[in-house]
């Protein structure tokens, strides 16, 4: 059953203008379509800048759209009256990148966990303690940590915690926008085993937001690769990194090393081991040598990636191609679109 739908969604952002110059326009998201089943991990992947954490935010209604819609289960996001929204909020749940930053310091674990249960009055004060107590052990943590602050814990320790007040309201859908980067190496296996585990046992959908395609590999059912604002290539996880059709993709797999050891078909404890630290270690980053990525206030004509794109022709500077369906997936690309 599908749990969210996006459509045509567009969030442009006026830019300042400065002494002679035309206001200028940011598109950091730019008419993009994609659904998420329950059950299901959706993943968005690309290079920083090209519009991920801005779709995660426009999913959840943190901030307003340009254009487009955002369907869950069937009812525009964007139309909601309050009551609905708080509804809405308790089904949909976001896990930050910086878990330090997602915190309150003032705030102790047992003030973070419980606070969403006293909102939407999911649990009496009687029995409050032991619920924040269950919730802590789902992600690996003891009762005994409820009454100390996020200074006290480690990188990964604090994301636990931020896992565990997004499942405190047992959510329906949970975006992950890059959840592990700001983790130490080390760390960064264990917090993706406890979401693979997550998901196994309580069904929960992800829209999972990196630009670590091993990560994607393990953990998504589909991939919708983002350039500039658009997606470019939309297929389910396998077939795309079995074989990619867009040059882009053909480019950021390339920029990954192999994935040897993280088979989805595994299922493997929470603690890390040696072999998993190796295979999330830090790598250079994608399509570095194709030069930077251009400016979202000036993109090029045609097909924003024909200036770096290494099988660019004729009408790649001259029309945007259009995302098409091609072999079971959706590429948008003058070059498929051609053969």
């Amino acid at each position: 059953m599908e749990l969210l739908n996006v459509r045509g969604l567009t969030k442009h952002f006026a830019m300042s203008s400065t002494f002679g110059k035309a206001r200028q326009v940011l598109r950091a998201v730019d008419g993009i379509s994609f659904s998420i089943n329950e059950d299901s991990v959706v993943a968005i992947v690309g290079e920083s800048g090209c519009g991920k954490s801005t779709v995660a935010r426009l999913v959840l209604r943190l901030i307003a759209p340009t254009s487009g819609n955002v369907l869950f289960k069937g009812k525009d996001l964007f139309s909601l009256d309050n009551k609905e929204l708080k509804a809405f909020r308790k089904s949909a749940q976001i896990i930050f990148q910086d878990p330090f930053a997602s915190l309150n310091p003032r705030r102790t674990v047992y003030d973070t966990v419980s606070e969403p249960l006293v909102i939407h009055k999911l649990a009496l004060r009687a029995e409050m303690r032991d619920r924040v107590a269950e919730i802590l052990n789902t992600v690996g943590m003891g009762p005994e940590t409820m009454n100390r602050y996020p200074h006290e814990f480690s990188g990964g320790q604090r994301q636990r915690i931020c896992i565990a007040r997004a499942l405190a309201v047992s959510p329906e859908l949970i975006i992950a926008d890059e959840p592990l980067s700001a983790l130490d190496v080390s760390i960064q296996a264990q917090i993706l085993n406890l979401l693979h585990e997550l998901k196994r046992t309580s069904k929960i959908a992800f829209l999972f937001i990196s630009h670590d395609l091993r990560v994607v590999r393990y953990f998504s059912d589909e991939v919708n690769v983002m350039y500039l604002g658009k997606i470019v290539e939309h297929a389910k996880t396998e077939a795309l990194f079995d074989k990619p059709y867009h040059p882009y993709t053909e480019v950021l797999l390339a920029s990954a090393p192999k994935i040897s050891s993280l088979q989805k078909s595994e299922v493997r404890s929470r603690k890390a081991t040696e072999k998993d630290s190796t295979c999330l270690a830090p790598h250079a980053s994608p399509a570095a040598d194709l030069g930077d990525l251009p400016s979202p206030v000036s993109i090029p004509s045609g097909c924003p990636f024909h200036p770096r794109c290494p099988k660019r022709f004729g009408l790649c500077d001259k029309s945007i191609p259009e995302l098409k369906e091609k072999e079971g997936r959706l590429v948008a690309c003058h070059l498929w679109h051609t053969l």
